[in-house]
């Protein structure tokens, strides 16, 4: 058996190597970059326009001048105009061009327009203002995003003004999530009294939605050679293979054989944490596998706890770990890792976390109350109020 830091040093220490794919702008919110970009052209590309009003050319102002004949209006997409005389102005709209030899905008709450003049009713005008200058964000050229950038809709916004239509991003692995068990039944179907409706794949695949992954669903019956049958297919397709169920010590719990028979080598199994001891990870020369204990809390909190941190760092992730304060005082006696289940609040900027363990490993319906996981680790066994603990939120 092997600690939490062990394991979590082991699984880091066996990422994949991602391949780098081409994909459209509309698919990319979630993706990790696999390229630079930087801007094609300044940002803004012009002196632009910041608010609805006038431009003046700011010396006329400076010496006296309050009316301004209005020559035209400069409205955005239109191309640069010029003022004809420097003591006139031109209407002009947010997100215009300043005009050619104007260089301060007022407006319209601070002018009265009538019969073509433009009177400023105002007594103090500072030169520039209401003015976003010419590369003020960025230059031509300039670094925007980074290889290994995780992409949000901002990004998405900043990549679509470069006019980056297909971006490269590092591809997912290739994952399959295999669930095992006689006792199992599929969502649509009715279960006998011994039976239960499967329930991790599908709490394992919306995980993945949840980074914008897809992952694909099998399941396999109690039954060695049937299980070594449909794993030999499975591994013709896919890189990445996460197990449910059958890792344990019981009579019919083939999954350690099997991987091994597969030729995947294990690298550890068990881990000294409640839930989910029974964790085994192994690698091939082709594939990473996840055997994952059966019990729904146990493998719920093994992918935010090791799976999905393997697979944000592969992808040249590194996060900062989020840490919450136990708000109520808790015990736990066994010299084991335990992954409290806990509701946070955000309370005057700080995130606390309020114990609800629930019925145990088996009890998934306790998750609907919770936010995530508090790890409180094995050297201890009084855990008090204020202590900071690392945190894992399976809520976005």
């Amino acid at each position: 058996m092997v600690s939490v830091e062990e394991a979590e040093s082991i699984i880091l220490g066996n990422l994949f190597t991602p391949k780098i794919i081409a994909i459209e702008i509309e698919q990319a919110e979630g993706r990790v970059l696999a390229e630079n970009v930087t801007a094609d052209r300044d940002f803004p590309p012009f002196n632009r326009v910041a608010m609805d009003g006038i431009a003046i050319n700011f010396q006329s102002f400076m010496f006296g001048q309050r009316s301004f004949i209005v020559e035209g209006i400069q409205a955005a997409g239109m191309p640069q105009q010029k003022l004809q005389q420097e003591n006139n102005a031109i209407e002009v709209m947010t997100g215009a061009m300043l005009p050619e030899g104007a260089d301060t905008v007022i407006r319209y709450e601070d002018i009265d327009i009538e019969n073509g003049s433009a009177k400023i009713l105002i007594d103090t005008v500072e030169p520039n203002q209401n003015i976003h200058p010419q590369a003020q964000d960025c230059k031509k050229g300039e670094k925007l995003l980074s290889t290994g950038f995780k992409i949000s809709p901002a990004e998405i916004a900043l990549l679509a003004s470069v006019g980056k239509s297909q971006i490269h991003v590092f591809q997912f692995p290739k994952t399959a999530i295999i669930s095992t068990g006689d006792e199992l039944v599929d969502v649509n179907e009715q279960p006998h009294p011994w039976q239960i409706r499967r329930s991790n794949a599908y709490a394992l695949q919306a995980a993945f939605k949840q980074i914008n992954h897809h992952a694909d669903q099998f399941h396999v019956f109690d039954n060695e050679e049937s299980l070594t049958r449909e794993l030999k297919k499975i591994f013709e397709s896919y890189e990445l293979i996460i197990l449910s169920g059958g890792v344990s010590k019981g009579k019919y719990d083939f999954v350690p054989r099997t991987l091994e028979q597969l030729n995947v080598k294990k690298l550890f199994h068990q881990v000294s944490q409640k839930p989910g001891k029974p964790l085994w990870f192994g690698r091939s020369e082709s594939h990473t596998v996840f055997a994952l204990p059966g019990n729904p809390v146990s493998t719920y909190m093994c992918y935010y706890r090791f799976i999905k941190p393997w697979l944000e760092r592969s992808l040249g992730l590194v996060s900062e770990k989020n840490v919450a304060i136990l708000a109520k005082d808790f015990q736990f006696k066994p010299t084991l890792t335990y992954f409290l289940q806990v509701k946070t609040t955000n309370e005057h900027g700080k995130l606390m976390a309020y114990p609800n363990a629930g019925g145990g490993s088996g009890d998934f319906a306790n998750l609907k109350d919770v936010t995530g996981f508090l790890e409180l680790p094995a050297h201890q066994s009084e855990f008090k109020a204020g202590e900071i603990f690392p945190f894992y939120s399976f809520r976005i």
